[in-house]
């Protein structure tokens, strides 16, 4: 089967706790699948369009645990890596009365952050139209080098990069190292999906989140900002060096029963990342992404929410 996009980064173990709260004073998790570009990788499979994912897990019980969940989500095992040597991250999710979640990571030296560079091949490459990363495998070990060195020769093979900042405080020394990182990888990229917070922290300044998204396309390479907002839904702004046309748009969102947050931002870029390839007008994108986002609010845990375009269908139709 052919595949047109490739997802890369971490696969992770969310233990969600069983009521909101402080950590400290949960008593008990369940495990679930997560990591944000797998959640990507598989909100794609969800939409009909599976694409390669490149991540890699552990040699153990999390690890096999998650290579069957993304094998039973319809994705392929090529370049799924075991390592031996190094465990599953673990990432505990507490949430407070509003769905909103903070996250405590145990991610020192695990098999995520040992991504080496040059594992996909340039033949694979030069099949892909589209390429989507994260900033979570920049903040440590080979893996940082590995992503960087997947963006610059994605942009060599003329794919289309999207990237998503997705800062976790606890994983960077400090802001600064997250913002000079990260514009490393921006300099690769053509579409950047990131939160207002996230643009600042990059050094994008205005007064509002359209002119924050404007200031990041004005400064460039990359052609189109996506911001998620949340229950407010999200802005994008596209010069016109983007192949849907120079555009602004602002879309409120959907309003729907809101179970769990987790996750609606990777819904929101596999939602993007479809309507996108498939020729969508920007506006029409960004409609289609809250879509996906709101509906995967609205079930608990971030994978195992993920809806398909029959559960989407029905806000589209409003």
């Amino acid at each position: 089967m052919p595949h047109d996009v490739l997802v890369a980064g971490e696969t992770l173990i969310d233990c969600i706790p069983e009521r909101p709260g402080p950590l400290e004073d949960v008593a008990g998790f369940e495990r679930r699948p997560g990591g944000a570009p797998a959640n990507v990788a598989v909100a794609l499979a969800r939409l009909d369009e599976p694409p390669l994912f490149w991540t890699r897990v552990g040699e153990d019980p999390f690890g096999r645990y998650l290579e069957r969940t993304l094998a039973d989500r319809g994705l392929s095992e090529e370049f799924v890596e075991r390592d031996p040597d190094a465990k599953t991250s673990l990432a505990f999710v507490t949430h407070d009365e509003t769905g909103d979640r903070e996250f405590t990571f145990y991610r020192d030296g695990t098999a995520d952050t040992r991504l080496e560079p040059g594992r996909i091949d340039d033949e694979t490459l030069s099949d892909c139209e589209w390429v989507h990363t994260g900033g979570v495998t920049l903040a440590s070990g080979s893996s940082r080098d590995a992503t960087l060195d997947l963006l610059e020769r994605a942009a060599a093979a003329d794919c289309t990069a999207s990237f998503d900042p997705n800062l976790r405080p606890e994983l960077w020394p400090d802001t600064e190292t997250f913002a000079s990182v990260v514009r490393d990888a921006l300099a690769h990229a053509d579409v950047c999906v990131a939160t207002v917070e996230e643009l600042e922290v990059l050094g994008f300044a205005g007064e509002t989140p359209t002119a924050v998204a404007n200031a990041a396309v004005e400064r460039g390479p990359i052609h189109t900002v996506l911001v998620t907002r949340g229950e407010e839904g999200a802005i994008a702004v596209a010069d016109d060096g983007a192949s849907w046309g120079g555009a602004t748009v602002d879309h409120p969102g959907f309003a729907v029963d809101t179970v769990d947050t987790t996750g609606a931002g990777d819904a929101f870029v596999g939602g993007a990342i479809s309507a996108l390839r498939a020729g969508r007008s920007l506006e029409g994108a960004v409609a289609f992404a809250n879509a996906v986002a709101a509906t995967a609010t609205t079930a608990p845990g971030a994978m195992t929410a993920l809806p398909t375009r029959d559960a989407v269908a029905p806000l589209l139709e409003e």
